[in-house]
């Protein structure tokens, strides 16, 4: 079978899963949709021949018609290798096609069948050179597209366009995150001063601490997964559950209030969890980390300042419409569904 690979791949499989069988029922086979994949996303198949629960059911490298080559000799005994579970696939079957891995005997808790150099050594190379002409364009792009739907709503100003501009500029908010949070990686220039410098202004324009976010979310990938120490996934003990009070209950599980599950987020991190990202002395942070989190703080400071000017200026309506709502958008797709959905264990 074919397994497209990239850092974080076996953490999202869910992901892969769904896009397969939404092309799927679009009536896009599964050959098709692997090539879909490969030629759109720039990323080479890593051949694994595995056992779906069942051996009668083995998938076989050979009766996929894609040429695969690898320089790498790991690769080629990974190749050779039988496994009993598997991350995320695209399945091409000799005689049957299996469309879901969890019925099919897919163990989420098993490890990868892999190792992070196999994973880099299927990633293309040019996908590891850092342009920063390019990414300051994929700023400079969104920036005029964000100025470009606020001036639209402006000027025509009615309850027809006002959803629609919601919605598509709380998409390019979100756009405006992920930029920041590449810029936080260091995958958007080999320059930390301007990786630090885009951070601030894309992420303090929507009101995110750049440093206090950039820290935590680093503790966040040391502890992918982790129940205890995982910074922003933290399912909730039975222990801590029954020990919350009802408001905190009926602002956490109940819509709509959990729209604002990230703000709240950064202020006071999760519930068992003490600190704040704006905060210096936060255990977040390390004691040569102090001085980051203070300017990042100043600059989110200086962006609400700037939108309580406006709503002197403005009116609060106009930058409510503008803005507020738009804020609000951006982190309901992602930001509410996991923390709307935190399991709460034994």
């Amino acid at each position: 079978m074919l397994l497209y690979t990239h850092t974080s791949i076996y953490m999202h499989h869910n992901i892969l899963i769904i896009i397969i069988q939404f092309l799927h029922h679009l009536g896009i086979s599964n050959l098709m949709a692997s090539i879909f994949l490969s030629s759109q996303c720039g990323l080479k198949p890593l051949a694994i021949s595995s056992y779906i629960n069942n051996p009668t059911t083995r998938v076989s490298v050979s009766s996929f018609p894609v040429s695969i080559k690898s320089s790498s000799s790991s690769l080629s005994n990974l190749s050779r290798r039988t496994i009993k579970a598997s991350a995320p696939v695209l399945v091409q079957e000799d005689e049957k096609r299996v469309d879901d891995g969890f019925e099919s005997g897919f163990n989420p808790g098993a490890p990868p069948p892999f190792t992070l150099a196999d994973i880099r050594a299927a990633i293309p190379k040019h996908c590891w050179v850092k342009d920063p002409w390019r990414s300051m364009s994929y700023v400079l792009r969104d920036v005029v597209v964000v100025f470009g739907l606020a001036a639209v709503a402006a000027y025509f100003n009615n309850m027809v366009v006002w959803p629609l501009y919601w919605f598509a500029q709380g998409t390019m908010f979100w756009a405006l995150f992920v930029l920041g949070h590449d810029c936080g990686h260091g995958s958007f220039s080999n320059n930390a001063k301007l990786n630090s410098v885009v951070g601030h202004l894309l992420h303090s324009s929507i009101l995110v601490p750049y440093h206090g976010w950039r820290i935590s979310h680093r503790t966040h990938h040391q502890n992918h997964g982790h129940v205890e120490n995982d910074e922003s996934w933290h399912p909730l003990s039975e222990k801590i559950y029954k020990s919350l009070d009802t408001a905190t209950r009926l602002l956490r599980f109940t819509l709509p209030f959990p729209m604002l599950a990230f703000p709240l987020y950064l202020w006071g991190r999760s519930p068992g969890k003490k600190g704040s990202h704006f905060h210096p002395g936060s255990d977040l942070f390390r004691a040569n980390e102090k001085t980051d989190v203070i300017i990042s703080t100043v600059c989110w400071s200086a962006m609400v300042a700037l939108l309580v000017g406006l709503s002197f200026v403005m009116g609060p309506l106009p930058v409510l419409k503008l803005y507020g709502i738009p804020y609000l958008v951006s982190y309901l797709p992602s930001r509410t569904f996991a923390y709307y959905t935190f399991t709460i264990l034994d």
